[in-house]
């Protein structure tokens, strides 16, 4: 189903995101996070960076092609148990 773009009067495609389809995605967390947990976290790049927005913490930004939302799910989980803090998740499109 397509959306009708109320400015232009034409079709915007609908994202075809889905719970089990790939997908690439960057996730945000609050405190450092060793490139070494990049296996565990489903082969995710991991780039640690001191922010002053976040009063000189660490944050940690992951990206990477998941295989579908229950592989997110899992990552998430590992990140909970390490117990950083979530700032963000966002779906970047599907994989090329």
């Amino acid at each position: 189903m397509n959306k009708i773009d109320s400015q232009h009067s034409e079709r915007v495609p609908t994202p075809k995101i889905s719970v089990d389809q790939p997908a690439v995605y960057t996730i945000k967390v609050l405190g450092k996070l060793s490139q070494d947990w990049s296996e565990r976290l489903s082969g995710m790049t991991i780039l640690s960076y001191n922010t002053v927005l976040k009063d000189g913490m660490d944050v940690t930004t992951l990206t990477g092609k998941l295989q579908d939302q229950t592989e997110l799910a899992g990552v998430l989980s590992t990140l909970y148990n390490l117990r950083l803090p979530l700032l963000a998740v966002e779906y970047l499109g599907y994989p090329e």
